[in-house]
């Protein structure tokens, strides 16, 4: 058997009725490779007059990547950016020293019923650059390569796999697919990255012939190849990379190899010191820290 660990979701109430299941950090481990933070939200019909809009907030330390199957969020930061995220394209924001975003719901979509669905997860940067330059890059959905195979596809979201590289940048060695597969189609999964990680979006799984229950996420064992099989077809993604240099630590929305520098920029924030969201007057105050 290929896994080695499996994660179950634990449910997170960011407000205003969205819920997403969280699966990583998890108690096993703390990370899959660089991905030290996974969200899945959705599909989830949103009514009319829901406000899922998340205020600005900062980061540090790490890169947020956001991706959708359904929906659309409109992303600002302190750095000028403002990006419209629709699915299928990958967004990656390196926080690095310290970056303020927002995501709101974009004005076009506000008052009418709509669908949520989709994944943010958190890769938390090599000590060597934790404290890079803040940044944001957008990677349109055509950008993104597609590998075909005998039964389903594979969309190359970042890394490299199935004889196709993703154009988005990273810092360490870093896997992150979309897989569809075909009802009655098996598909090998080889030559991962050292830590990798299986979590189905929708459908059934089977990992070597052993049923994997929806919404859980297997973590691979090293140097196996793992037969992936669907008797009515899935949808799911395949995490991975190089592993973390050192123990991270977190809080809130700060990642670092330092505790002193989550608490000055804990500090920061309260203090209101960062740069501000042009057009952007609210804010996300910190949280008490857990007792």
């Amino acid at each position: 058997m290929a896994i080695a660990h499996l994660f179950k979701p634990h449910d997170k109430d960011l407000g205003g009725g969205l819920t997403v299941r969280r699966l990583l950090p998890a108690a096993a481990r703390q990370a899959v490779g660089p991905f030290i933070f996974f969200d899945h939200f959705g599909p989830l019909d949103v009514p009319p007059d829901a406000n899922h809009d998340v205020r600005p907030h900062p980061h540090i330390g790490l890169a947020t990547v956001t991706y959708l199957y359904e929906g659309a969020i409109d992303h600002r930061d302190n750095l000028g950016s403002v990006q419209r995220i629709e699915p299928g394209a990958i967004n990656w924001m390196t926080a690095g020293s310290g970056i303020v975003h927002s995501e709101r719901t974009p004005a076009d979509l506000k008052g009418k019923p709509r669908r949520s669905h989709g994944l943010q997860l958190w890769a938390a940067l090599p000590r060597e650059h934790e404290e890079v330059a803040p940044s944001f890059s957008h990677t349109p959905a055509s950008a993104i390569p597609t590998a075909t195979f005998a039964g389903g596809e594979a969309r190359v979201l970042i890394g490299s796999a199935f004889g196709q590289t993703s154009p988005v940048a990273t810092f360490c060695e870093t896997l992150y697919l979309d897989i569809r597969l075909e009802a009655g189609h098996t598909l090998l999964l080889s030559n991962l990255p050292q830590e990798a990680a299986l979590y189905t979006i929708s459908g059934n799984i089977a990992l070597d012939g052993e049923a994997l229950e929806p919404h859980v996420m297997a973590y691979l064992e090293t140097g196996i190849g793992t037969r992936v099989s669907s008797a009515d077809g899935a949808r799911f993604v395949v995490i991975g990379g190089e592993p973390l240099d050192a123990r991270r630590f977190i809080f809130w929305n700060f990642v670092s190899s330092s505790k002193e520098r989550i608490a000055a920029a804990s500090e920061a924030w309260e203090a209101q010191r960062y740069a501000k969201i042009p057009g952007e007057t609210e804010f996300i105050p910190l949280p008490k820290p857990p007792r």
